[in-house]
């Protein structure tokens, strides 16, 4: 489907698109959008840029001091491109999701080296840079460089299905495009330079008024276009269908105590690509059938670094959710039997103090560990 037909299906629909961006612009011009730090004028694309890829999967009250630490350490592209890897991932720690730290700090590398520390502002060029996809170059050339693109995020997907009272879920990749299509036809019925305005109105008003739960009706600006509204199924949208129940794995770690230095554990880093990839972590593995915990924590320390383990006091168990399975994780003592550590499965390897661990980037189970370890 064509914009020009996206419109017309909302035109036919009785749904004028320029009546539902008037009424955004003016809600925005009264004064209801959120104070957010990356909202200062004029607007910085870096910090556009940071501050959306920060928000996937993400609140916005986590976000914020998050994005003015990592303002005041790389404060433009390209101190972002010259910072290590390392660095990168501890000023991202404990945000989760770190494939967006790494997609970031490459993107930064390849525009300080091919745009001078300018994010481009043409379409194909930003969707090209890693970690860059159709919302976030949506939402960086409406809000910060001026130019008509819409950004569809689980916010604005929530209002739109209210509004156009969609009833097909809204997982589904057709109703996506129908979804991006009716964003589409709003910042088509405004000039550019509003385009960002009724983008960002629109995240807003899904998230302070068109809740998930409970959306406050009387105080939205879209009460009278709202379909949903008129129809009383407001509570019923969006679609989902049900996720399937995650599946669970338990997962071992090793706090490894150095054989002639009590004060020192053996920590080790992930390789770069991959889940949690370049993080550190006390090291271990994913249990198999028929294994018993030590079993598995004793084969995964050979594996990975060469060494024989005898497997001691538990210290601690730890559950955690991913967003396609989740595991408890169960971290113990352990004492050096046999062997020198050496890379095997894993990136890189240290022994450390409690203290030297604070230099450390690592996933928030092994945060846990380490709290555990000093408390």
């Amino acid at each position: 489907m064509t914009t020009d037909a996206a419109t017309s299906e909302v035109l036919s629909g009785m749904i004028s698109a320029e009546a539902i961006a008037a009424a955004l612009l003016a809600w925005s011009d009264a004064g209801n959008l959120r104070d957010l730090p990356w909202r200062v004028e004029p607007r910085d694309p870096y910090a556009v840029w940071v501050s959306e890829v920060m928000l996937q999967q993400t609140q916005v009250a986590t976000v914020i001091p998050y994005l003015e630490r990592w303002l005041a350490q790389f404060p433009t592209v390209d101190a972002l491109a010259a910072a290590g890897q390392s660095e990168v991932l501890k000023a991202w720690e404990g945000l989760g999701y770190y494939s967006r730290a790494r997609n970031l700090h490459k993107a930064a590398k390849l525009v300080a080296a091919r745009h001078e520390g300018q994010l481009p502002a043409d379409r194909k060029v930003l969707l090209a840079l890693p970690g860059i996809g159709r919302y976030t170059a949506g939402a960086i050339l409406s809000i910060a460089l001026g130019q008509r693109a819409a950004a569809l995020d689980g916010n604005v997907k929530r209002v739109l299905a209210r509004v156009y009272d969609i009833d097909a879920d809204v997982g589904k990749s057709t109703t996506e495009t129908r979804l991006w299509h009716l964003a589409e036809a709003l910042v088509e019925a405004v000039e550019p330079q509003q385009a960002g305005r009724v983008n960002e109105a629109l995240m807003d008003l899904g998230a302070t008024i068109c809740t998930p739960q409970g959306p406050r009706c009387l105080a939205c600006p879209l009460y009278d276009q709202c379909l949903a509204r008129q129809r009383g199924t407001q509570e019923e949208r969006p679609v989902r269908t049900a996720r399937k129940p995650l599946r669970h794995f338990d997962v071992t770690a090793a706090v490894l105590q150095h054989p002639q230095r009590s004060d020192q554990f053996l920590i080790a880093q992930r390789p770069p690509d991959g889940m949690l990839g370049g993080l550190w972590e006390f090291p271990g593995g994913k249990q198999d059938e028929g294994e018993t915990l030590a079993d598995c924590l004793r084969r995964e320390m050979m594996e990975e670094l060469a060494v024989d383990v005898a497997v001691g006091e538990q210290i601690a168990s730890i559950r955690h959710a991913y967003t396609h399975f989740k595991i408890t994780l169960h971290a113990f003592h352990c004492r050096l039997l046999a062997g020198q550590p050496q890379p095997i499965g894993v990136a890189d390897w240290r022994w450390v103090t409690l203290t030297d661990l604070d230099s450390y980037a690592f996933a928030v189970t092994d945060q846990k560990i380490i709290a555990a370890l000093r408390g």
